[in-house]
């Protein structure tokens, strides 16, 4: 390893994700020319997976976070804000799909709570603002093979044999962290009896903007709106039933998306491929060691159920970049062990909260037993007389509760 105290970078963030580049980006805006920032990611050229049919439910603090970074205005018009949320709990052959609890999705002055994104455009905005940055150098293919870090900084051995120098190194490579192991911090967690399926559709009739929640058998399965009469499908299937339905052709693989959507739209057709993986929870152990700090998916995985994910991940990075740049901006060590526990107490309770919270709703609606049917029914026909409650539903979904920092309440740091 190199021993030298010349650094390459002052920050360097291993993963080109969602997270790992909106924490670039949040660096370079705030400090400007005064930071360094690389990131090392180990795909290849820079370039957005337009076929990618994932989409997001960004909560509003995330949009005031997008804003701040000059990147929300570049997808503005992509995106389709959710008007009204539904919630049902039926058997899959059921007729007809009653809704038990509606609500709103609406928080002070009209602003919606949130809206949903599709990941490609998301993507392409967030790999141009950063290709714009001159503080930002993006090395592609670039594995990680080895970590050590001493005294004065982090260094990181690379496939090829070149190393990269830093004060702080972030992971930001999703659940199979490469740094994270490196970096010898264990996580908690357990793959649930589940996959997720993913797929876009366009219908006969207008969605008018409502999110609709099927609690169904095998998982929830969501509709959320996109611009024009098409729908994202994000589909949790028990994993032997979700893997025979991926094997099907396109028109069986369309009866199957009908079948759960219950004749609400009206006529179906796929607008692109379906994709599918494995449902995992965990929870690093530590969100930080010495001079590593963990953000996204390498320190969380959550199950979908309330499309969280991405939500909780900009939480991460909203947070991080304060810590980080209030540091720089005193002259402090970035990898400094007190400022690196900072971030962890801010993030790591909130995370592991939510974690738990949806692991528990996914097991408590894919339980098929008709007495736990009938008291769930109940308790969501009494959340649904409960206009408080609700207001508190819509204002966790906007990302406005806890202590935020200050990039989500579209404020610069």
């Amino acid at each position: 390893m190199a021993t030298n105290n010349d650094r390459d970078a002052d920050v360097v963030i291993v993963g080109a994700s969602f997270a790992g580049q909106a924490l670039a980006l949040a660096l370079a805006r705030m400090l400007g020319p005064e930071i360094r920032i690389m990131i090392a990611d180990r795909g290849g050229p820079a370039g957005a997976d337009a076929a990618d049919p994932r989409a997001f439910a960004l909560s509003h603090a995330s949009r005031q976070m997008l804003e701040v970074l000059g990147v929300w205005q570049r997808i503005a018009s992509e995106a389709q804000p959710i008007e009204q949320i539904e919630i049902t709990d039926s058997f899959l052959d059921a007729g007809v799909r009653p809704v038990l609890l509606s609500y709103d999705n609406t928080v002070e002055n009209g602003v919606r709570a949130s809206s949903i994104m599709p990941a490609a455009a998301l993507a392409a905005a967030l790999s141009a603002a950063v290709e714009g940055e001159r503080s930002i150098a993006i090395r592609r293919q670039s594995e990680i093979s080895g970590f050590a870090i001493d005294e004065f900084g982090a260094t990181l051995a690379l496939a090829g044999g070149d190393f990269v120098r830093a004060t702080l190194a972030v992971a930001a490579d999703g659940r199979n962290s490469t740094l994270r192991r490196a970096a010898g911090i264990k996580i908690v967690g357990w793959h649930h009896p589940q996959i997720g399926i993913v797929t876009v559709v366009s219908h006969e009739r207008p969605h008018e903007g409502v999110a609709v929640q099927h609690f169904l058998p095998g998982g929830p399965f969501a509709i959320l709106p996109l611009k024009g009469s098409r729908s994202c499908v994000t589909w949790t299937e028990h994993e032997d039933v979700g893997r025979r339905i991926m094997a099907l052709d396109e028109g069986a693989f369309l009866a199957e998306v009908d079948k759960r959507f219950g004749g609400r739209l009206g006529r179906l057709s796929l607008e692109g491929p379906r994709r599918c993986w494995r449902l995992k929870m965990h929870l690093a152990r530590s969100y930080v060691t010495k001079r590593v700090a963990l953000v996204g998916d390498a320190a969380h995985s959550v199950h979908p159920i309330a499309g969280q994910g991405l939500n909780l991940a900009f939480r991460d990075v909203a947070a991080l970049a304060e810590v980080v740049i209030e540091a720089a901006r005193l002259g402090l060590d970035l990898g400094d062990a007190t400022m690196l526990q900072r971030y962890e107490r801010w993030r790591r309770f909130d995370s592991a909260v939510s974690a738990a919270t949806f692991d528990a709703l996914n097991r408590l609606f894919s339980r098929d037993v008709a007495l736990l049917r009938s008291m769930r029914e109940a308790g969501l026909g009494m959340v649904d007389r409960l206009p408080e409650l609700k207001r508190l539903l819509v204002n966790e979904a906007a990302g406005l509760a806890g202590e935020l920092p200050r990039l989500l309440k579209g404020e610069r740091v």
